[in-house]
């Protein structure tokens, strides 16, 4: 429908031009985590040896533009990726890039907010859930509800693959900090003279382009909270926890480097429930 009188419509994104952010979106990502493409290889594994078909159902959350998302659907064909995530700019991205990838579907939905899963309009019980540099937004409460939530909706058996940043117990000072700097000196090996973008500025530099305006007004508006360092859902602890305490049976490491790691857990027998 046409916008109101003095309502500036938005403009479809160029879909081009939404891939250009993106490939800037996963270099600057791709400067804070040295083995970023590694661990996606390693989920991607995990859920093609443990789906038991050839197109399985997987939910990405935290999303963004979908670099998880297109990557699994490459490997895997015939899956169908349902792609959570509540930023309307990354989102926006996603959509325009890969508008014409079979399988991919985005959706707008905050993880924090209880019955999330309810908008999805799934038509069977996923077999995983996955989630990389995402979940450590969360507060421990809201990371802990969600876990209970996916307990209720993947199918029996099915994963939850979180690829993040999680720190061991303090109680190990030495090790914690040899960890962390094994992932600094192989950062300062591969970019010795600095980021050639950043965080900041790639969200900078989004805000200053007039293509993604409605985008970033939206963002504005939702208050997307950027200040998410430190939260406590970046120990290892709190997770293992929230999942044991959701009633995944089974939780552990699949894959680790330093404090980079990809924890898995795996949904106890019983009934799954499927979203209306």
């Amino acid at each position: 429908m046409p916008g109101a009188v003095g309502q500036t419509v938005p403009q479809p994104i160029d879909p081009e031009a939404a891939r250009e952010w993106i490939d800037r979106w996963d270099a600057q990502q791709q400067g804070y985590l040295p083995d970023r493409e590694d661990r996606f290889t390693a989920l991607i594994d995990a859920v093609e040896e443990a789906a038991g078909r050839r197109d399985p159902l997987v939910l990405d959350l935290g999303s963004g533009p979908g670099s998880l998302a297109v990557r699994l659907l490459r490997r895997i064909p015939a899956a169908t990726v349902v792609a959570v995530d509540a930023d309307p700019l990354t989102l926006g991205l996603g959509r325009a890039a890969w508008r014409e990838v079979p399988g991919l579907r985005f959706v707008d939905a905050d993880l924090r907010t209880p019955g999330w899963s309810a908008g999805l309009a799934l038509d069977r019980a996923p077999d995983a859930a996955v989630s990389t540099t995402a979940l450590h937004w969360l507060t421990e409460p809201a990371l802990a509800a969600l876990y209970a939530e996916l307990a209720t909706v993947l199918r029996p058996g099915g994963l939850l693959l979180n690829g993040d940043h999680m720190r061991d117990d303090e109680s190990q000072p030495t090790l914690v900090r040899l960890g962390r700097a094994l992932i600094e000196r192989e950062e300062q090996r591969r970019f010795p003279e600095g980021l050639a973008e950043t965080w900041t500025d790639w969200w900078v530099s989004a805000a200053a382009d007039p293509a993604l305006a409605a985008l970033v007004a939206e963002r504005e508006a939702r208050r997307v909270d950027s200040e998410h360092h430190g939260s406590p859902a970046g120990l290892l602890r709190v997770h293992v926890a929230a999942l044991r305490s959701a009633g995944f049976a089974e939780v552990g490491t699949l894959w680790q480097r330093g404090e980079s790691r990809l924890l898995c857990g795996v949904r106890q027998p019983g009934s799954a429930k499927v979203a209306d």
